[in-house]
């Protein structure tokens, strides 16, 4: 069996028909929810690109591999989805975006270089590259955002595209009159991409995607297919830029009381550019119809790989994977962007359809069980027919809901936000060690945790789904404040360095040094076994006496 682990970035969890969106018909997705399972409670461990992706590509939470934002290294030696998989006979390619960042210093240290098999794989983070773009091309009087090569660059400028960055003038901009309307602003978020759809991101990869699998493999192979859309510039090519309207645009999920006595973190990141900026409803009734638009064109093409793969026979073959790294606020909560631990932003959608008829039991249901990002690793490991490695990868497998069965599960889910790099840190007179938010959340109660002093954040989804009523501005929960920080300090204590033993390992050893004899602290010999002593019985081979 083949895995397909797409990823779609920044895409909210309930920008889908099947989770119940009013206007926004996604029948591929629908689709592959129908045949097999959509996880309604899947959280990131991590609510930012970077730090999340390399969650979910080690199977760790964001503290354990320490790569926790944009740009931040992935240490050299922290073991991914390729390392576990290729030991399971599964090669492991990638197909767009990773937002890695090459420990550069540790990879010299060791002496990788970085065109060796070796140092290639540490470099795009255990992936073999079929192709990498990491999708934002931006470019300003100090050179270009990303020096990296772009493959989609290239492939614009071959299609006749005139212009040294074309995925910024023609993908993601529009014309006004006989000037580039840049997709950078919002105001110009209606306006039609000026590129042929065909030849747009969504497209691009996923002609890339069906490229690869036309290709003969020798071994079964995971393919991690990951869109930079429907993440900004918010702007679409036709027909997708005017499918939506002011008047598909929901009111803003937000409430004055939020910004009353706001948690210190909360108001800083309320008070910060995108924040402002979709907090004027112009923004939000020009910028959530191009992000709708985005999706739309974003399920197009899911179907067309779903199509390819149907009339190639290789629907019946291969697991397909649908999540995104975080969500996007859009207004509400008076916020952009992600980041924080509302759920716009630290929930995501991920459905699994697995071919095999193990699965046949829980095609087209819905499951509502707490499930972390961390979780596809274990998956993908366990659908590939090996055992998990529970002293590294921290996630569990789902192959338990998707047989149909109901496994001992996990009573909380945890996110973790490093924002030492940001405005906010240093609006708030923060150290970068400081600077670090946790989230615990038991399917009732989500608490946040802020380091610095900070009092917490506390709200209960049964009695305010729409997390408006911060309850740790009182006193009157200091018991669910209490439980949920025992469940945090658990997750703490939580063994998660001893990577290079297993619990098989250690115990495989217990006793092995007796057996080799070492013997310590023994009194007269029968603590032990006459045989752990049998090399040290005996007559005496010579005597040595003093001179």
């Amino acid at each position: 069996m083949n895995i397909l682990f797409i990823m779609y970035d920044q895409l909210r969890f309930d920008y889908l028909s099947c989770a119940g969106h009013p206007h926004l018909h996604t029948p591929n997705f629908d689709r592959v929810a129908a045949m097999g399972v959509r996880f309604s409670n899947a959280y990131v461990q991590s609510p930012v690109c970077g730090g999340s992706r390399m969650c979910f590509y080690t199977g760790r939470y964001a503290s354990s591999h320490g790569a926790q934002w944009n740009g931040f290294p992935l240490r050299v030696g922290e073991q991914t989805l390729g390392d576990h998989l290729r030991r399971e006979g599964m090669d492991c390619w990638l197909i767009g975006k990773t937002h890695m960042k090459a420990d550069a210093e540790g990879m010299a240290r060791l002496g990788l270089s970085a065109d060796s098999m070796i140092g290639a794989r540490q470099a795009e983070c255990g992936f073999d590259a079929w192709v990498r773009d990491d999708g934002l091309w931006g470019y300003g009087p100090d050179g270009f955002y990303d020096e990296k090569r772009s493959p989609y660059n290239e492939y614009l400028k071959s299609k006749g595209y005139e212009s040294e960055n074309p995925w910024a003038d023609f993908a993601n901009s529009g014309v006004e009159g006989d000037e580039i309307a840049s997709g950078w602003i919002f105001r110009n978020a209606d306006k039609a991409a000026n590129i042929r759809e065909e030849d747009s991101e969504t497209p691009w990869l996923t002609t890339k995607t069906i490229e690869f699998t036309e290709q003969e493999h020798a071994r079964p192979w995971l393919a991690h297919v990951s869109f930079i859309k429907p993440h900004w510039p918010y702007i679409v090519p036709a027909p997708y830029h005017d499918m939506y309207g002011a008047n598909h645009v929901p009111a803003a999920v937000r409430h004055d009381v939020e910004r009353e006595d706001a948690h210190p973190v909360f108001d800083a990141y309320q008070g910060n550019k995108i924040a402002q900026a979709f907090q004027r409803d112009e923004v939000r009734q020009k910028v959530i119809p191009a992000y709708m638009g985005l999706i739309k064109q974003c399920d197009d093409q899911l179907g067309r790989l779903l199509d390819h793969l149907e009339a190639t026979d290789q629907l019946s073959s291969t697991m397909i994977v649908l999540t995104s790294d975080h969500g996007d606020y859009l207004g509400d909560h008076w916020l952009g962007e992600k980041d924080l631990f509302h759920e716009p932003s630290v929930k995501v959608p991920m459905i699994i359809y697995d071919p095999r008829a193990q699965a046949d039991a829980s095609r087209g249901s819905t499951c509502d069980a707490l499930v972390e990002s961390i979780d596809l690793a274990a998956t993908f490991v366990e659908a590939a027919g090996g055992k998990v490695p529970d002293h590294i990868i921290e996630g569990r497998s789902l192959m338990p809901w998707l047989r149909g069965e109901t496994p001992n599960w996990r009573e909380y889910a945890i996110s973790e936000f490093d924002y030492s790099a940001t405005p906010q840190a240093m609006k708030l007179g923060l150290e970068p060690r400081d600077a670090r938010l946790f989230m615990v959340f038991d399917g009732r109660f989500k608490l946040m945790h802020a380091e610095g002093g900070f009092r917490p954040m506390l709200f209960d989804l049964d009695e305010d789904p729409e997390e408006f009523h911060d309850l740790a501005k009182g006193d009157a929960h200091e018991a669910e404040i209490d439980r949920l920080y025992a469940h945090l300090a658990e997750w703490g204590r939580r063994m998660s360095q001893r990577v290079t033993r297993s619990d098989d390992d250690i115990r495989a050893m217990r006793g092995r040094s007796m057996r080799r004899g070492i013997l310590p602290f023994l009194v007269d010999g029968t603590e032990v076994d006459e045989e752990l002593l049998s090399k040290y019985r005996g007559k005496a081979k010579q005597r040595y006496t003093p001179q």
